[in-house]
């Protein structure tokens, strides 16, 4: 048996976690199970977030890869330096206390809990949850007046730290030392772009605006005049609400909807021009894989959306259908959006408010189940249209099991992002990243839940080594412009 607890910096302070009160009932329970002690896996997590994906306790089958489902013929010897795990063991550390853990542990091995499934296994990237984070931000007004609160009061400290303003005039400043800089050869292009992906409620770019406005009337440089501002998001709602805090700049702003992982394909027109890409709080939010390397092999995790049958009994209750008739309604919803789901369904829903009040207790008790499928090799896995496995190798070889976020939406956005750069022009992203590998063995990095979306912490190190094979530079720095948080300032920009 091994036991990877995570969370070992907990187990000091005022207020230490009792390592035996998390762990002593689990693996006492397995041993009082069946289960083969040398192929199981205890692993303790401390999950952050409220609101998650994950029970108390859960357990994921190790699966040696090919079909889950195709029957054993031959046991076969193992290579040297391999460790076969049959088993993982999940507990979540901060919500363990009170709770019958051995009677949770028997129960699990004994027998596969109800479920009511949404879908079958699948890789992370491709599960449902990210249909409802879609349709989270493609309705984000009717989420909004049900819950009667704007996203950013739900981020911790209750908005983005988009807004400072300080961080606006480095910025504003830095773009005025490079046009200077071009404009003394005679090189600096007539209009100057500057992108922003992920605009919020356009609070960001009235910063951004304002800022650049009043310094480049102090400086009378006449750049405000040449500035060409792009809002791009792939929330409707959104930009409306962006549009409207930046009237006042409305000369020199565009907005366009796209699809956040390929922005190329919609600012093609400006590949090699612009002099900002500015992203705040995007990456976090967009489809992701895991994989893992364990015991010398490396897994691919699927997962499956469920519902816990108590869960589902009372929504089905709740919109006079059975627990049977929710897998459907649920697609329906995903396909269909609240406002049109109450009128095909309008037995079930009677009115608008009904369907955005089945939306959010759906999303409320949603789980992941998940497992490890072990995979041929890395060639074998595609990270993007561009990008194969092959390029973790690095990340996952280091000798040690980990667990890390491949972040399939936020690479293939970054490597659309950084095509748009003029060769003096840079990508600055303040989000959620990891910067060392071992950030992954220690603290819990996703997903949860943030309102009606999913959030992830950004394999930072995995962004660096793409960036440098495209040759920039990638450097990550605590945001400096507040004392504490969790916010990361990743920089790219060409190699000199």
């Amino acid at each position: 048996m091994l036991v990877d607890f995570r969370p070992h910096a907990r187990l000091r302070g005022d207020s230490p976690t009792d390592l035996g009160a998390s762990l002593l009932p689990v693996i006492k329970a397995v041993s009082r199970s069946s289960a083969e002690l040398e192929r199981v896996r205890v692993v303790c997590d401390w999950i952050q977030y409220r609101n998650n994906f994950r029970e108390v306790v859960e357990i994921r089958s190790i699966l040696p890869g090919g079909d889950p489902a195709a029957p054993v013929t031959e046991a076969r010897p193992l290579p040297i330096g391999i460790r076969e795990d049959s088993l993982e063991i999940a507990v979540d550390v901060r919500r363990a206390e009170g709770e019958p853990l051995a009677e949770l542990t028997l129960a699990l091995l004994s027998e596969p809990p109800e479920r009511v499934l949404l879908e079958e296994w699948t890789r992370g990237s491709q599960s449902c949850i990210w249909d409802f984070n879609a349709l989270y931000w493609a309705e984000l007004g009717l989420w909004e007046n049900a819950t009667g609160r704007g996203y950013e009061q739900a981020l911790p400290g209750g908005e983005s730290d988009a807004r400072n303003r300080a961080a606006a005039t480095e910025l504003v400043e830095d773009l005025f030392v490079v046009w200077d800089r071009l404009a003394a050869q005679g090189a600096l292009p007539e209009k100057l772009p500057v992108v922003e992906l992920g605009v919020g409620n356009g609070n960001q770019a009235k910063v951004f605006l304002d800022e650049f406005r009043e310094i480049d009337q102090h400086r009378n440089t006449g750049y405000y005049a040449r500035l060409h501002y792009l809002m791009c998001d792939y929330s409707a709602h959104v930009l409306d609400l962006a549009r409207g805090t930046v009237a006042d700049h409305a000369e020199r702003v565009s907005s366009f909807i796209l699809d956040a992982t390929r922005p190329l394909t919609s600012l093609a027109f400006l590949q090699f021009q612009t002099f900002l890409v500015y992203i705040s709080n995007v990456y976090d939010n967009l489809p992701t894989d895991e994989l893992a390397e364990l015991g010398g092999r490396t897994y691919l995790v699927q997962n499956r959306a469920y519902l816990p049958v108590k869960d589902a009994a009372a929504l089905g209750d709740s919109v006079s259908a059975s627990v049977e008739e929710l897998p459907a309604l649920v697609q329906k919803l995903l396909r269909l959006g609240p406002a049109l789901l109450c009128e095909a369904y309008p037995a079930n829903f009677r009115d608008l408010d009904a369907a955005v009040r089945f939306w959010q207790s759906v999303w409320s008790a949603l789980r992941l189940q998940e497992r490890y499928v072990a995979l041929p090799g890395l060639d074998t896995y595609q990270l993007t249209d561009t990008l194969s496995g092959e390029t973790l190798r690095p990340l996952l070889e280091l000798g040690a099991d980990v667990r890390i976020h491949v972040n399939n939406g936020a690479l293939a956005s970054f490597d659309d992002s950084v095509a748009l750069l003029h060769p003096f022009g840079k990508l600055v992203c303040h989000d959620l990243f990891v910067t060392d590998i071992d950030g992954y063995r220690t603290t819990f990095r996703g997903p949860g839940k943030y309102e009606g979306s999913v959030v992830n912490w950004v394999n930072g190190p995995l962004l660096a080594h793409v960036g440098r094979r495209r040759g920039f530079d990638v450097h990550y720095e605590q945001f400096r412009h507040r004392s504490r948080g969790s916010i990361v300032t990743m920089t790219a920009q060409v190699r000199d």
